[in-house]
């Protein structure tokens, strides 16, 4: 699959986290969703293309965990980056066994997010920024 802009799925239930990603992400050319729970970004992953999902773990209705199951057992796998507050290896361990492609401590650096990115898309669709 070639990608040409590839689309962010970013799922956290704060605002802020969820705009201050959107801006990052969009200053350097991605499109970008939002959602606030697992379980909108589940209906938005059925709805829409995406080819790459951020995800904060905590978060009401439905969490980051149950929400990258739910989305691992669709037809095309999407490849996930989960980042909670309270990472520790319990849930490094439990993510990875549902396929993420990473785990994140909150709170985290900017370019450690970018490069995740850039990484998962590169390793999953050999994306390559534009220079």
């Amino acid at each position: 699959m070639k990608l040409e802009t590839p689309r962010l799925l970013i799922t956290d239930d704060d605002p802020a986290m969820r705009t201050s990603l959107q801006m990052l992400f969009e200053d350097r050319g991605f499109q970008t969703r939002l959602a606030a729970n697992g379980q909108e970004a589940v209906e938005i992953v059925q709805e829409d293309q995406i080819h790459l999902l951020l995800l904060d773990m905590h978060m009401p209705h439905m969490n980051g965990l149950e929400a990258v199951r739910k989305i691992q057992q669709l037809e095309r796998p999407i490849p996930c980056i989960l980042f909670s507050a309270r990472l520790d290896e319990d849930l490094a361990r439990e993510a990875f066994q549902a396929r993420v492609f990473s785990v994140l401590a909150k709170p985290f650096r900017l370019a450690q997010i970018t490069e995740m990115v850039r990484g998962a898309l590169l390793t999953t669709y050999g994306w390559t920024p534009h220079p």
